[in-house]
C-alpha cells in the first residue's frame, strides 16, 4: 500500500529564482522599487524623460549585472561570510596582563567572590 502523498525533497534547499539565490531576490527587488522612486522623483522635479528614462535603464541595467554577479560569486551565504570576515580585527593587542592573572584558576571568573555553577 503506498501513500498519496509526495514527499517534498526540496525543503531545506535555498529559494532559487531565474539564478538568483536566496537573499539576492530580495536585493534586487529593493533595488528595482528604488529605481521606481528614483523615476517618480526625477519627474516631479521636472527633468525630461528623454534624460530620466536612459538614466534609470542604465542605473537598472548596471544593478541587474551586479546582483547576478554576486548571486554567482558568493551563493546563498558567501556574501554574509565575507563581510563579516572583513571586520574581524587582524590582531588584538593589549598592554597589561593584569586581567588574565587575576582570573581564579577554578571558576574563570574575574571576581573571586563568584562560584561556578
Amino acid at each position: 500500500m503506498s501513500s498519496i502523498y509526495s514527499i517534498n525533497k526540496g525543503v531545506s534547499q535555498p529559494i532559487v529564482f531565474k539564478g538568483l539565490k536566496a537573499q539576492y531576490i530580495a536585493y534586487l527587488a529593493v533595488g528595482l522599487v528604488a529605481l521606481l522612486i528614483l523615476f517618480a522623483i526625477l519627474y516631479v522635479i521636472g527633468i525630461s524623460v528623454f534624460i530620466v528614462l536612459p538614466l534609470i535603464l542604465l542605473l537598472g541595467t548596471g544593478l541587474f549585472f551586479l546582483i547576478f554577479h554576486l548571486s554567482d560569486r558568493f551563493g546563498t551565504d558567501g556574501l554574509m561570510k565575507f563581510l563579516a570576515k572583513r571586520r574581524l580585527p587582524s590582531s588584538i593587542r593589549f598592554r597589561s596582563r593584569n586581567l588574565f592573572t587575576s582570573l581564579n584558576a577554578t571558576t574563570h571568573s574575574i571576581n573571586p567572590q563568584i562560584k561556578k555553577r
